[in-house]
This record gives C-alpha cells, sequence and structure tokens, in this order.
C-alpha cells in the first residue's frame, strides 16, 4: 500500500474504497441482480395470463404460458448464478483488498501502540472488517438490490390497477423504512457492543495461551478460567441485548404489515366486486404482494445486518485506522551515517506523568563503545528506544552524524541500526529465515558464516532439519540460549554501523558468553556501539560506562575509573564480584 493512501473511516466510504479498483465485476452484478430481479417478480404475471386466458376459453394460450412458464423461471435462475459469479469477483477481491490495505496501515503504527494492545484483538478487528465485507455485499446484491427491485414493480403494478391501494403501498414503504431507520441507530450502537464483547473474549482467550505455561506454572488456571467466563458472560448478555432488540423490531413490522395490508386488500376487494379490476389482475397483485412479504417484515432484519455489519466495520476501523502516533515529515530525507557520532541534546521526554529525562545530554564518539548501567527505571530502556525513535521527544533532538532522527525517514534511521534484544524475537518459520532477516540477500554461505560466529552453527547442524528447522512461536522449540544466539546471528548479517546490545547475553551459560562475547568483540568492530548489562562483566572492556539514575547521568567513565569510586557502579561490581546482586 502507497504510504500517501488515505483509508477512510466510514463504512460506506470504507466499502466503495476497497471495490473501487473492481468497479468492472461490481456494476455487471449489479445489472444483471437488477435484470434478474425484475424478471423473477414479473414471472407472477403468468398467473394473471393463465386466469385471463381460461376464463375466456383460449385453452391454446394457457397451454403455451404454462409451457413458457418455467423457461422463464431457469432464466431468471441463470441470471442469478451469473450474479454469483461476479458477486464472487467483488466479494473475494474486495476482501482481500481490504485485508491488505488494513494490515498495511496496522503495520506502521508506533511501538507504543502495539505496547497498549493484545495482538489477538488487532487481529480480531482486522478479521471483523473483511468479514463484514463478505457479509455486505451478499447483503446488497441479494437482500437490499433485489427487494427494491420487487417493491418498485409492485408498487407500479398496483398503482395501474387502483391508486389509492397504490398511495397505500407507498405509504407502507416508506412507514417501514422510517421505523426501521430509527430501530437501525440504536441496533448499531448494540451490535458493534456485541462485536467489541467478542473481541476482548477472543483477546483473553489468546493472551492466556500466549502465557499458558506461566499460567500452569503459577497454577492460575481456575483464575484464567474466571477470566474466561466474565468475558463470555459480557458477550452473553451483549449478543442477547442485540437479539432482542431485533425481536422487537420484527414484532412491530409485522403489526405494521398487518394493518397496510388489510386496507390495501379490502380496496382491491371492493374493485374486484364493482367488475374494475379482473381477476387474473386480482391474482397477480395477490402473488406479487406475497412474494414481497417475507421482505416487508424482516426488513427490520435486513437493516439488522447491514446495521451489524456497519457497526462491525466501524468497530474495526476505528481502532486500527488511527492516525499515526510518529509520522516522517514529507520532504525527510534517508539518514546518511558515515561515522556513527550520536548525540542526545537537552533531551526531555515522559511517560504520562513520570519524567524520565529533563534537558539530558550526552556525546557518544564515532566508533565508541559504550555501557549503560542503572538499577531498574533508571532509563536505559527508554534511552534506547529514543534514539530508534519509537516515542517522539517533547523538546531537544537526538541527532546521528549531524542529522535530526526526528528530521529523517524512520525505515533509514532503522535500517542503519542492529538491535540483539533482551528478548529474542523469532518467527515461527525456519532458522535459515530468522537469521536472513537481517538481510534477506544473504547467501546461504554469509547465513552460515554469522551462525559461526554467534557460536550457533553447532546447534542449529545438530537438530534434525538443520538450517530448515521450524522454531516455533517467538522461538519456542529453542532454549533462550539458542534463541539468544539466533538473534545475535541476524544482527551480525544486518552489518549496520551502529549497534545496540539489550541484554544481548543475558540467556547464556559463562561458556557461551566468553564465546560470544569473542564474536560480539568481532561484530562491533568500526561501529558505535551502546550496550544494556545488567551482568557488569559484559561491559568491562565498554571504552564507557555510563551510569544512569532518575534520568540523569550520575556517573561516565571507564569500567577500572568506576570501579574504584565510592559511587553506584562500584557498589554494583562489588555485589556481582561477591558472587550475588542486590
Amino acid at each position: 500500500m502507497d504510504k500517501n493512501t488515505v483509508i477512510p473511516q466510514t463504512p460506506w466510504r470504507f466499502i466503495v474504497f476497497v471495490s473501487r479498483p473492481y468497479f468492472g465485476p461490481a456494476l455487471l452484478a449489479v445489472t444483471v441482480v437488477v435484470l434478474a430481479a425484475a424478471l423473477g417478480q414479473m414471472t407472477s404475471y403468468f398467473f394473471k395470463l393463465i386466469i385471463d386466458a381460461s376464463e375466456a376459453g383460449q385453452s391454446k394460450a394457457v397451454f403455451a404460458y404454462v409451457v413458457l412458464y418455467p423457461v422463464v423461471l431457469l432464466l431468471v435462475q441463470l441470471l442469478y448464478r451469473a450474479s454469483g459469479y461476479l458477486g464472487m469477483l467483488w466479494t473475494t477481491r474486495a476482501n482481500k483488498y481490504a485485508n491488505d490495505v488494513l494490515t498495511s496501515y496496522l503495520l506502521r503504527h508506533s511501538h507504543q501502540y502495539f505496547t497498549d494492545r493484545f495482538a489477538g484483538s488487532l487481529l480480531s478487528k482486522v478479521g471483523n472488517v473483511t468479514s463484514a465485507i463478505d457479509q455486505f455485499v451478499p447483503d446488497f446484491l441479494w437482500t437490499h438490490l433485489t427487494a427494491f427491485v420487487s417493491f418498485v414493480i409492485t408498487g407500479l403494478v398496483i398503482f395501474t390497477n387502483d391508486s389509492l391501494s397504490g398511495w397505500l403501498f407507498v405509504l407502507l414503504i416508506v412507514v417501514l423504512l422510517v421505523i426501521n431507520r430509527r430501530f437501525a441507530r440504536r441496533k448499531r450502537m448494540l451490535s458493534a457492543a456485541a462485536s467489541e464483547a467478542s473481541t476482548r473474549l477472543r483477546g483473553v482467550i489468546i493472551d492466556i495461551l500466549s502465557n499458558i505455561t506461566a499460567t500452569r506454572q503459577y497454577v492460575r488456571i481456575e483464575y484464567e478460567e474466571g477470566r474466561i467466563k466474565q468475558a463470555s458472560t459480557e458477550r452473553l448478555i451483549s449478543s442477547c441485548k442485540n437479539w432482542s432488540y431485533t425481536e422487537l423490531m420484527l414484532f412491530i413490522n409485522v403489526l405494521i404489515l398487518f394493518v397496510f395490508s388489510f386496507g390495501i386488500f379490502y380496496l382491491l376487494a371492493i374493485r374486484w366486486q364493482s367488475g374494475d379490476l379482473t381477476t387474473g389482475d386480482f391474482v397477480f397483485i395477490l402473488a406479487l404482494y406475497s412474494q414481497i412479504t417475507g421482505t416487508l417484515v424482516f426488513i427490520g432484519r435486513a437493516f439488522n445486518n447491514t446495521a451489524r455489519t456497519f457497526g462491525e466495520i466501524e468497530e474495526g476501523l476505528c481502532e486500527i485506522v488511527k492516525p499515526y502516533e510518529i509520522i516522517d515529515r514529507p520532504t525527510a530525507p534517508t539518514l546518511l551515517v558515515e561515522s556513527g557520532q550520536i548525540d542526545f541534546n537537552q533531551v526531555s521526554f515522559e511517560f504520562g506523568n513520570n519524567q524520565v529525562f529533563q534537558d539530558f545530554n550526552l556525546s557518544v564518539r564515532p566508533g565508541e563503545r559504550i555501557g549503560l548501567v542503572g538499577h531498574s527505571g533508571a532509563g536505559k530502556t527508554t534511552f534506547v528506544s529514543l534514539l530508534l525513535r519509537q516515542h517522539d521527544l517533547r523538546s531537544g533532538t537526538i541527532s546521528i552524524d549531524g542529522q535530526d532522527i526526528a528530521a529523517v525517514t524512520q525505515d533509514s534511521l532503522r535500517e542503519r541500526v542492529a538491535v540483539v534484544p533482551q528478548e529474542p524475537m523469532l518467527f515461527h518459520r525456519t532458522i535459515h529465515e530468522n537469521i536472513a532477516y537481517g538481510n534477506p540477500e544473504a547467501s546461504q554461505e554469509q547465513i552460515i558464516e554469522v551462525a559461526k560466529k554467534a557460536q550457533a552453527h553447532d546447534f542449529i547442524v545438530s537438530l534434525p532439519e538443520g538450517y530448515d528447522t521450524l522454531v516455533g512461536e517467538r522461538g519456542v522449540k529453542l532454549s533462550g540460549g539458542q534463541k539468544q544466539r539466533v538473534a545475535i546471528a541476524r544482527a551480525m548479517l544486518k552489518n549496520a554501523p551502529i549497534l545496540i546490545l539489550d541484554e544481548a547475553t543475558s540467556a547464556l551459560d559463562s561458556e557461551s558468553e566468553v564465546s560470544i562475547q569473542r564474536a560480539l568483540h568481532e561484530l562491533m568492530v568500526g561501529k558505535t556501539v551502546i550496550a544494556i548489562a545488567h551482568r557488569l562483566s559484559t561491559l568491562r572492556e565498554m571504552d564507557r560506562i555510563i551510569v544512569l539514575d532518575r534520568g540523569k547521568i550520575v556517573e561516565d567513565g571507564s569500567h577500572s575509573e568506576l570501579v574504584n569510586q565510592d559511587g553506584i557502579y562500584a557498589k554494583l561490581w562489588s555485589h556481582q564480584a561477591g558472587g550475588f546482586i542486590e
């Protein structure tokens, strides 16, 4: 999807938006349905012809009409089958396009957007919108459009035979439309609430299943069952309110239909009795009316279905098509990194009411390796998030080689920074694909080379499928250390000029850590490095160690300099060197 594509946020406009590329099949489907509905409604005219010919004693004409009637019925069905094929082309392609544009838009939201939401809920919202497209097109073609054609033909026939009955029929349609439209407003809200309740239930279940190991280890299955039951009860209540309101709409429609039908047929019966209306015409009108009676009764349900469909689309679009929190400037250039100088200049940032940085300053020289140390909440993770522009600053600037990262494109910034996170982010794909994520153009030889440097090659080839082994969801089939090695290999393959190590060796045993340190030393050559570590032994050879406390730099120096001071770093080192950590 083009980044400049504007996705409409109202249901009707969104449907038109996703249907526009398939205007041809959509227009043909509408045309064929109009023809099929008109011809299908007029098949009742054969009843008039047969009765009038019978009363006139025209047996040949009766025989001809009887034989022709099934031929016309076949033609009607063939037209509907053609509309079904065209409707399929329209629906399936519009569904795919809707899925593509929504997921494309969704993927470009900020880090904070995904942090605040369940992945399962977002998936449900995309599914609700695309499913609603599948529901809307058939409803529009074979319910609303067919009903409209039937109403027009029936009204014209009744008008032709008795104008007063015709006006009563028009009034019936108007009354039903007005009343059901008013009902639809409330129905739309109830449908949206029911859809939201279903989304919440799915989100709760997915959240529990994603953390089933913790649920078992902490013996919280009964507690989680209670959360599921609470969410399912909320969905039950919402669904009952929604359904009950539908039944109320249908009951009122039945009463309205009874009153108007009584009046219309009473007037027509008088005209037939007086001889102003032939038996054939009378039967023709009765047949036409009987064909649309079900539609008239369930016009509320048609409104209900459309209201529910629009409610699901609206609820999904409201959550997905939000304005982006972090956007590139219209003329933003790409970031060019030659040396890797990083400067934080008067940076201020807060989460809600929690002030993290206030007028924060720090310069990292090209090729310098710095370690970030501090207690939890000191600002280390936020420092990295701001450097990756996962949040915008309240004030101040962060620049790389003199270029404000807020002025360049986000993609170009992140292309030039490699990250080895504390929790490896692996896809449910092969090990080969996970490593190649750092450079999709890499050859098999290059992938094996970085795997060896990351001390991952030996365990990979010991697996039955080797590099073609599927790692499972979030890498669940691998141990913590194995996942971390794959993540390090991926970062090596990316070969970005700036490297961030966020507890990169936290999941490794001591022997593996020594091997990985050698690989990281090679990886860090010629790069500007920022390393976060609670295990201070991994930072001993950093050029500088920055100690943060409540968003401020309280110590700055090499390991040997800081360990000889009576400060935070010295105390942390003393605790760890003594065999425990406070």
